[in-house]
């Protein structure tokens, strides 16, 4: 005997198999108001102030029986399902009675499973269900209405698993339709857009696909003044350069054609085959990106926009797309080269000299497929270094030059041979004297260009130099530089201190700050034209300097005697910078807060820098304590070596961040894996007079040892410190689950969650709820839980977020018997933290895969695997079990990843 309800179209009740006709407004909101309670209890008093939201007659609860008692008629054999409780009533329907939670079932198998024509049934299946716009005729009944908006959504989370699923299977064409019609149905939802666009050019109309992006863009920024996310710029890069999909396994090549370098192309081919390491060395401008960035390199590592020694590691992961969250960044990208021959190029190591010497011979040495091209404008000075050097252009190389470049500016121009050949000979063949000249046709007439040459550029004038094209190039320089006006000169100068670029708004700012008189518009078009600066519209309006051009400014800000305060200006801007970040990445707008950080970290980088060897303690206590949630969240693990740098300075002491800053700190040791020194961070700044900080960190260090009530007491002082939304509530609400407490957890948890306005926020919120359903045995509820999480926290790039709940999803598909799918989870999970550095989370993993390993009979890895998690100083306590003093004994970890991996791959077998 069953009953089943169906709310995604009109009501619809069907029992056992037959429709049954539910008459009467009233009598149809308690039906669907009980069915899409999902199961819970209804209060008697909601159901009454849901049919009469005026006011409720004396006779309201004697009708609202009577309601009850004919759907009880109608519900026939299965009448039962409909309980009468001491507060209300509860529609048991069971797992298969209500059409909504079949969707979302349906939803999560399309999401997780592993056979893409599976998927593509199960969303198909899911979308099916949908008969028409929900509950119509009920939308008038406010507690109704409210969960129709909720059906909404997952209806879009439908097509779009629909569209992707499709995508994934090779059956794009046959959802162009549905993807067209999501984008209609809401034009300002970026995932629509992006599927649209994807299946657009996995159809053959990439054109069209580039279309949708463009009109999408536009559409955004007129009607709600927003940019799109990073992800959008990704896809439209994956377009343009190929099938949707396919991953670019090169660094992009240069835009224009290479003249006049055929013979040196052809002899640093011959080199590297039979070198290791060759440097290509020569005078700034004169071509060595250019040239390096023709071979086919696997790899480009760009250090040009690095300024500290020490974050060389960092550059080399990004340039990998390593997302490293703790550790030592270097070991990852070491085991990630050596199983990648090919060719990386390290461009301008000139100012880095010795630490990138010391890289590249730790590369060659561990790395044996790999072959280095080095830029430099000396040698690296290694034994198994080939130096080639390079010279200006030859002749007809150089004319080459000019003619493209001055086509660009000036297309169409009929330009006087004679008097190109001239200009090209006294710029003496560099490159980028010769573009910057050409650029001046934008203003001059070539025989005026002509004649400016005589009076503004003496060729060999300029600082003197060991290299006589040095000082070449620094001719070219000047002669663009004094053309500028006074203003424009100075905020070239200034503009300078940036080392990766500049937005276009602090660039504006910065112009306001130097009280210059001119438009801040204005000259910044000026300094486009005089090509002192490149605008870049890639994501938004950003200036940026040849690295020449930025040398040139630096030397002339020292020269000025403003090369301080420059720097204290790129300070002021990083605190600005990050105080925005601080506030944007708890609220909505998170992702753009992220995206901009991540943009930044090159400038924040050398902020950071400035502000130290400065000692300015309020700049540095303002950005790290700002930086407090991109650093617990997202894999940027440099933002904690700088909170633990400052951790450690004593002029902390009665500073009025002091607190906050050791809180930061400690939750940076937190990570990796440090719980006393975390614990005392906090004890010391607790000992300055107390800050939200470090009653978080300190409820953090509580969890990992198992010290459960302690770890709720600080989360709830934490919580009422709070000013905005924070994870504390659920902090509390983790411990008391571990405590065995579910109901008390729970309560918590939704006071948590009622507040959060950010994506990692209620990514967090999800996390928890799946962690508390998880240790109440409720693992199917919790598995949906632990998607959600997964989903938020990709969207707002809480990497760390998106691993701990992956685990947490690993856990329950393992408690419903899917061992196979448990196990290639835990492979991708497991090569995921080793790669990040992450052990903390990889003992809990690897504690995790030992309960797979049990359920297999396969013993002995299960045994070992717990053991040396046991041991481990950095494994976090384990819910309802006892905490085993660490110790050294038993195998290494890279022994214990060894049996791990051996064990899946032994089951998967």
């Amino acid at each position: 005997m069953t009953a089943r309800v169906d709310v995604l179209g009109p009501l619809r009740l069907v029992v056992d198999g037959q429709p049954v006709d539910v008459r009467g407004q009233k009598r149809r909101a308690v039906l669907a108001m009980l069915a899409l309670a999902e199961g819970r209890t209804v209060p008697v008093d909601r159901l009454v102030d849901a049919l009469w939201p005026a006011e409720a007659p004396e006779s309201g609860r004697q009708a609202l029986h009577s309601h009850v008692f004919r759907l009880r008629g109608q519900l026939g054999s299965a009448s039962g399902c409909l309980e009468t409780r001491p507060d209300g009533y509860r529609l048991d329907l069971g797992a298969d009675g209500l059409d909504a939670v079949r969707a979302r079932r349906l939803l999560a198998a399309a999401r997780t499973g592993r056979e893409t024509r599976e998927a593509l049934a199960a969303a198909r299946e899911a979308h099916a269900l949908w008969r028409g716009p929900v509950l119509a005729d009920l939308v008038d009944v406010p507690a109704i209405a409210s969960v129709v908006e909720t059906y909404e959504q997952l209806r879009r989370d439908v097509t779009d698993a629909v569209v992707a699923c499709a995508l994934a299977a090779g059956e794009a064409g046959s959802v162009v339709g549905q993807a067209t019609e999501a984008l209609a149905a809401d034009p300002l939802r970026e995932p629509a857009a992006l599927l649209l666009m994807r299946v657009l050019a996995a159809t053959g109309q990439p054109s069209e696909a580039l279309r949708t992006g463009r009109e999408y863009r536009e559409r955004l920024a007129e009607e709600v003044g927003l940019d799109p996310s990073p992800a959008l710029d990704e896809v439209v890069r994956e377009i343009a350069s190929g099938p949707v999909g396919r991953a670019p396994e090169v660094p992009a090549r240069p835009a224009t054609r290479l003249f006049g370098r055929d013979a040196e192309l052809a002899d640093l081919r011959r080199l590297l085959a039979t070198e290791r390491l060759v440097t290509l060395v020569g005078p700034g401008g004169v071509g060595k990106t250019r040239l390096a960035l023709e071979l086919p390199a696997t790899t480009v590592l760009r250090l040009a926009p690095v300024t500290d020694p020490a974050a060389i590691p960092h550059a080399l992961a990004a340039a990998l797309g390593l997302a490293v969250a703790r550790g030592d960044v270097l070991p990852s990208c070491l085991a990630v080269l050596a199983d990648r021959p090919g060719l990386l190029v390290v461009d301008n190591c000139e100012h880095l000299v010795d630490a990138a010497r010391d890289l590249v011979n730790l590369l060659l040495a561990t790395c044996p497929s790999l072959t280095v091209l080095a830029t430099s404008r000396e040698p690296l000075g290694l034994g198994a270094e080939y130096v080639r050097r390079l010279t200006p252009l030859p002749h007809r190389g150089a004319v080459e030059v000019f003619r493209d470049r001055a086509g660009r500016v000036r297309p169409g121009s009929d330009l006087d041979p004679r008097l190109v050949a001239d200009i090209v000979r006294r710029l003496d063949g560099v490159p980028l004297a010769i573009e910057l000249a050409a650029g001046r046709l934008s203003t001059f007439a070539l025989a005026d260009l002509h004649q400016r040459l005589d009076r503004s550029l003496d060729l060999l004038a300029g600082r003197p130099s060991g290299e006589a094209r040095h000082g070449t190039l620094r001719a070219t320089v000047e002669w663009s530089y004094r053309l500028l006006s006074a203003e424009e000169q100075r905020l070239f100068r200034y503009l300078a201190i940036f080392v990766d670029g500049v937005p276009l708004d602090a660039a504006e700012r910065l112009a306001a700050a130097l009280g210059l008189t001119g438009d801040p518009g204005t000259l910044l078009a000026r300094l486009v034209d005089a090509s002192m600066l490149d605008a870049d519209f890639t994501a938004g309006t950003r200036y940026r300097m040849l690295e020449t051009l930025r040398a040139y400014g630096l030397d002339r800000l020292d020269a000025a005697g403003e090369t301080e305060e420059a720097a204290r200006h790129l300070v002021d801007w990083a605190v600005d910078l990050t105080a925005w970040v601080e506030v944007t990445m708890t609220t909505a707008r998170e992702p753009d807060a992220d995206a901009a950080l991540r943009r930044e970290l090159s400038n924040l980088r050398a902020a950071w820098r400035h502000a130290r060897d400065r000692k300015l303690l309020d700049a540095a206590a303002a950005i790290v304590v700002a930086l407090m949630d991109p650093m617990s969240y997202r894999d940027l693990i440099e933002l904690r070596d700088w909170a633990e740098e400052l951790g450690a300075d004593p002029a902390l002491d009665g500073h009025p961040l002091g607190s906050a800053v050791l809180g930061v700190a400690a939750e940076a040791a937190y990570h990796r894996g440090d719980y006393p020194f975390a614990e005392y961070l906090c004890r010391r700044g607790l000992a300055l007079g107390g800050s939200w900080y470090c009653l978080t960190v300190l409820s953090n260090a509580d969890l990992a040892r198992g010290a459960w009530e302690d770890a709720i007491e600080h989360s709830l002082a934490a919580a009422a410190l709070a000013t905005v939304p924070r994870e504390n509530l659920g902090l509390a609400a983790l411990a008391t689950a571990y405590a065995g407490r579910p109901d008390e957890a729970r309560a918590l948890n939704e006071r948590g969650r009622a507040g959060a306005t950010s994506p990692t926020l209620r990514a967090w919120g999800a996390y928890v709820a799946g962690e508390i359903d998880n240790a109440a045995g409720r693992h199917t509820v919790a598995e949906v839980h632990y998607q959600q999480a997964i989903d938020l926290a990709r969207t707002s790039g809480a990497a760390f977020l998106v691993g701990v709940a992956t685990v947490g999803l690993l856990s329950v598909r393992t408690h419903a018997g899917r061992f196979r799918d448990a196990l290639r989870g835990y492979r991708e999970v497991v090569d995921y933290f080793e790669r990040t550095g992450n052990w903390t989370h990889l003992w809990t993993t690897l504690r995790n895969l030992a309960t797979v390993l049990r359920r297999l009979s396969d013993d002995g890895p299960a045994d070992a695997l717990t053991a040396a998690a046991d041991r481990a100083p950095d494994a976090p306590a384990v819910a309802g079990a006892a905490v085993a003093a660490p110790s050294a004994e038993g195998p290494g970890r890279a022994a214990v990843l060894e049996i791990a991996r051996d064990a899946i791959s032994r089951n998967l077998t």
